[in-house]
């Protein structure tokens, strides 16, 4: 596939990198020729140097015979501009824009075909603002991820000493669990992954990857670590976008309290928000976490666009007794080196957004990508198509399955009903296939298995 992707900051380039490794023709277009040489040294890409809307630029990229155009730029008005350009000039068939604005995306009807055609909205803010909001809805839980509208999730924790499952082997789930259905797709032992199998023994400090309805989710948790109690008090550090789109989805139902720098924000905040209390200070600043009592915090979100802020602000907070904090990182090389320590959950922003865009990439027909352990393994839910001369998968249980190297099937959802992929399944025409991929190499294998043969009509 003949891909541009505007703009080479951290999502543009770090969709690249995965999307190089795929087989595809990739072209990065951005202003910064240092960026540009370092991702050119780095990949097998082409770059262009210069502005991503211009005709000019978008021709010398590609743009006359391209499949799709990524616009991630840091400008709204640039992205919206370049797919327009694309559109009325190349008929490019796909164009996905990064646009944040609210101005922008409360009008309806603006980006329809005839007006600013662009075919998939990516709204980052939304997608991070979803991503902790799943993480405080499951205290404990390191990613939730969720398929087929929300009825089946894949839930990552970390075992814990005490867990009745630890020191068990995985077939003792089953046994010890009759009437919860649940499949452990992946271990993560330290840093390396683990295909699982019925004799596989659970260690503590496994990073445990598992999928199960979502109204079993919390019952397998259990298993694996004693439960948190549920997260009722909020302190949110940083009201920008993020931070107010949380505290928006979280002050009816909890005690929600945002600390902002910026006094003409905190105005703002305070006329839109309606429970929630805006505090104008420092995170950072010792005086005013005590004094807002951060011991009684039950999580403390780190999300402003400073990492320094944020990583020293969640470590400060967490001495002065705030039951958990979870950070948003911008830089990926912080990522690894944080978490885990006094910093619980540590959230990369490009890595939330890389899925959403991914699941517009892939072949087949594909409804959801997310990526994991920061890009290093990926959730895919397929759709199975055709019959069982047509398809490779369709008519076939899940043994018969010829499933690349590192791949597991984790659970089928069938209407309104999740089955968990035990290896007498059989998979119907319409189900939605959720895989689990630790291997990133074959992802075009597994795209392959989903794609329908010419002998269906």
């Amino acid at each position: 596939m003949k891909i541009i992707i505007l703009g080479a900051g951290q999502v543009g380039g770090t969709l690249a990198e995965h999307l190089a490794h795929e087989e595809n023709d990739i072209t990065v277009v951005d202003t910064d020729g240092e960026r540009l040489r370092e991702l050119h040294n780095r990949l097998d890409i082409r770059t262009v140097s210069g502005p991503a809307s211009y005709p000019m630029i978008l021709r010398q990229a590609g743009g006359e015979d391209a499949d799709m155009l990524i616009a991630v730029t840091n400008s709204d008005e640039v992205n919206m501009i370049a797919c327009q350009v694309a559109h009325t000039l190349f008929r490019t068939p796909t164009k996905i824009a990064r646009v944040r604005a609210t101005a922008y995306l409360a009008r309806k009807g603006l980006f329809a075909h005839d007006a600013v055609p662009i075919d998939v909205l990516i709204t980052p803010e939304q997608v991070v603002t979803d991503h902790i909001r799943r993480l405080i809805e499951y205290p404990g839980a390191l990613q939730v991820l969720e398929f087929a509208g929300g009825q089946a999730q894949l839930v990552a924790v970390k075992a814990f000493y005490g867990g009745p499952l630890v020191g068990q082997e995985l077939g003792f789930l089953r046994r010890h669990m009759p009437n919860v259905d649940t499949r452990v797709a992946a271990i993560y032992r330290r840093n390396r992954p683990i295909i699982p199998r019925g004799d596989t023994v659970i260690e503590a400090d496994d990073e445990v990857f598992f999928i199960a309805a979502r109204r079993d989710i919390r019952a397998v948790m259990s298993e694996l670590r004693k439960l948190d109690r549920d997260f009722r008090r909020i302190v949110i550090a940083g009201g920008g976008h993020i931070g107010e789109r949380l505290a928006e989805n979280l002050e009816h139902s909890h005690q929600v309290k945002i600390i902002e720098h910026n006094l003409e924000r905190c105005t703002s905040l305070s006329e839109r928000l309606d429970r929630t209390v805006v505090l104008h200070g420092s995170a950072t600043s010792k005086r005013l976490l005590l004094e807002e009592n951060i011991e009684d915090c039950d999580i403390f979100c780190a999300l402003t666009n400073d990492d320094e802020v944020n990583i020293m602000s969640s470590m400060l907070a967490k001495r002065l007794g705030a039951k958990k904090v979870l950070t948003l990182i911008n830089n990926a090389a912080y990522v690894d080196l944080v978490q885990g320590g006094e910093i619980d959950i540590a959230i990369s922003p490009q890595q939330a957004t890389i899925g959403s865009l991914l699941t517009h990439v892939r072949r087949g027909d594909i409804v959801n990508v997310h990526s994991l352990r920061r890009g290093a393994a990926e959730a895919i839910e397929a759709i199975a198509h055709g019959d069982s001369r047509s398809s490779r998968v369709v008519g076939r249980t899940i043994d018969e399955i010829d499933l690349p190297s590192g791949t597991t099937i984790g659970a089928i959802v069938r209407g309104k009903e999740v089955l968990i992929a035990h290896h007498d399944v059989v998979v119907e025409s319409g189900d939605h296939v959720i895989l689990f991929v630790i291997d990133k190499r074959r992802i075009r294998d597994v795209e392959r298995l989903f794609q329908v043969g010419l002998t269906f009509f």
